[in-house]
């Protein structure tokens, strides 16, 4: 019941910032028509404002899983228009703040102590305030200046309510609109969930921010923010405060010299170095959560923030995406159609010949067009529109790399608009591919395999003493077996031995009293059947084994 009040809840926020002339340019049928006719009440003052203004406002009000969602929109300037980009870009750092007392409370309360026996120069006016938390500034006893990140009070009810609505929706789409089953809506909400309430738990963002620096902490392309453990809790994190220059701001970093397209190209580099080096990769790439360092400005420098959404893929995915990622690449179609069925993202029974045209008909237009105004991310979600007519299901493992891609590539058109994603891509997955299959990397995947087999080395006697019992004992069970089935069969043999003798005798019988009792006439024309039944009577006796 609660989804239904959080629904009208939507509806009623929609009405109130005038949203409905958003969807004017769609012919919306059916219940989607009929609930946006409901007559919820719009604000006059709401009019007065612009439509981005409008659009961002009623997503800050209807919380945290609507404001990710603008933030994610606000990375695809060359899908929007620049008036509601520019309004939802200031959702990445700029929703409304909770109160600082407050704020202060929560920490007080999960660290056990006053505010003034922990920090020094503590402010309670927040430094950055999100959706699911606010940071504020202060500098620990010892000197080291920090950030403290407080989570929102009551955000997890909220979160649960949505994501109830999301369930129902998801629900409605896979049963009632066609083409739903394939989407698989209810597994991507099921990770979704998974991943907001991992958000919520600010140790396990800590966690993440620090295998993400370890991971980079010989590479000077991207700075992680030092975790201080002491200080930090489920709601509250402390770590090293940075001073580096926001990434959406173009014009500060320009006057800082900062090579806008060796950063753009860096960016690149570093998102495919963690998804196909590390299997580790920050999956919630807005401009909020980048800054850029202020020296090495030959070198671009990346800081990360906010490592709460971190994605992760198998060895399998990792492999088929840098294969489907080459095909496309050198225009491979057929290797394309293959590696789909191969992979199981398409049924297997798929015409191959047939997909791989479909394939190059979405493909060959696309790259006409010079390489700088190809959207890759734009094409691989048309390739899945396109794939969806044979039946292609979109891989829930896939999600947070799709989204990222696209952030990814917002970003680094934003910084430098000529940005040639595919020349920066195609060497770092060549190489990939060649180091994964020389043989000095599968000689390190060997010695890495040693520790563990050493460590089995000294049971090996005993598995080999168990394989061999197991094997006698196999034996004698196959030879049980055989031994009973053989007893089974004699005894049928037995038994229908013993039914045709049982059936000759009677007719022996039979036979001789009708020649004894001189049955009469009928016995003198039908002589034929008494020596009938004397040779059955005779043969059965005879063959009865």
């Amino acid at each position: 019941m609660k989804k239904y009040f959080r629904l009208i809840t939507i509806l009623r926020v929609a009405a109130h910032f005038n949203l409905q002339e958003l969807l004017d340019d769609f012919d919306l049928k059916g219940p989607a028509k009929f609930l946006l006719k409901l007559p919820f009440k719009s604000d006059p003052d709401s009019a007065k404002l612009n439509r981005g203004t409008r659009l961002r406002l009623a997503l800050e009000k209807l919380g945290p899983i609507f404001i990710k969602f603008g933030q994610l929109l606000s990375t695809r300037r060359d899908m929007l228009p620049l008036d509601i980009a520019d309004e939802l870009a200031k959702l990445q750092d700029q929703v409304a703040p909770f109160d600082g007392l407050e704020a202060q409370s929560l920490i007080e309360k999960a660290l056990g102590d006053k505010i003034e026996n922990l920090f020094n120069d503590f402010s309670s006016t927040p430094l950055a305030s999100a959706s699911v938390a606010q940071v504020h500034t202060a500098k620990l006893l010892s000197g080291e200046e920090v950030v403290i990140k407080v989570v929102r009070p009551g955000i997890d009810k909220i979160i649960d309510q949505d994501l109830a609505l999301l369930n129902f929706l998801a629900a409605f789409i896979e049963n009632y609109i066609k083409d739903g089953k394939r989407l698989r809506a209810k597994e991507i909400i099921r990770d979704y969930d998974f991943v907001i309430h991992d958000e919520l738990n600010l140790q396990a963002e800590g966690a993440n921010g620090t295998q993400l620096r370890k991971n980079f902490e010989n590479n000077h392309v991207l700075y992680v923010p030092k975790v201080y453990w002491d200080y930090t809790r489920k709601n509250i994190l402390v770590m090293e405060r940075i001073h580096g220059i926001p990434i959406s701001h173009i014009d500060e970093l320009k006057k800082a010299n900062i090579d806008l397209k060796k950063l753009a190209e860096t960016g690149v580099e570093i998102f495919f170095t963690q998804v196909f080096d590390h299997s580790f990769f920050h999956a919630d790439m807005h401009p909020g959560n980048i800054f850029v360092s202020r020296e090495h400005t030959d070198k671009p420098q990346y800081i990360a923030l906010d490592c709460a959404i971190f994605g992760s893929l198998s060895e399998d995915d990792q492999q088929y995406l840098a294969k489907n990622l080459l095909a496309i690449f050198k225009r491979d179609y057929r290797k394309v159609a293959e590696l789909h069925v191969e992979c199981g993202w398409v049924p297997a029974d798929t015409p191959i010949h047939a997909f791989e045209a479909t394939m190059r008909s979405v493909c060959e237009p696309i790259f006409e067009k010079s390489l700088r105004e190809i959207s890759f991310g734009m094409l691989l979600l048309q390739l899945f529109r396109t794939a969806g007519r044979f039946n292609m299901e979109l891989q829930p493992s896939l999600v947070l790399l799709q989204k990222t891609m696209l952030n990814i590539e917002g970003l680094g058109k934003e910084l430098y608009p000529d940005l040639d994603l595919w020349q920066t891509a195609l060497p770092f997955l060549e190489n990939w591919q060649k180091r994964r299959l020389s043989p000095w990397e599968n000689l390190k995947k060997l010695k890495g395999k040693v520790p563990e087999w050493l460590e089995q080395l000294p049971e090996l006697p005993e598995l080999v003493y168990d394989f061999l019992a197991d094997t006698r004992s196999s034996r004698r069970q196959a030879k049980r077996l055989l031994q009973e089935q053989a007893k089974a069969r004699q005894q049928v043999r037995r038994t229908q031995s013993k039914k045709r003798f049982r059936f000759g005798v009677s007719a022996l019988l039979l036979a001789v009293i009708m020649v004894f009792t001189n049955l009469g006439q009928w016995m003198d024309s039908m002589p034929l059947e008494i020596w009938l039944l004397s040779f059955t009577g005779i043969g059965l006796l005879y063959f009865r084994r």
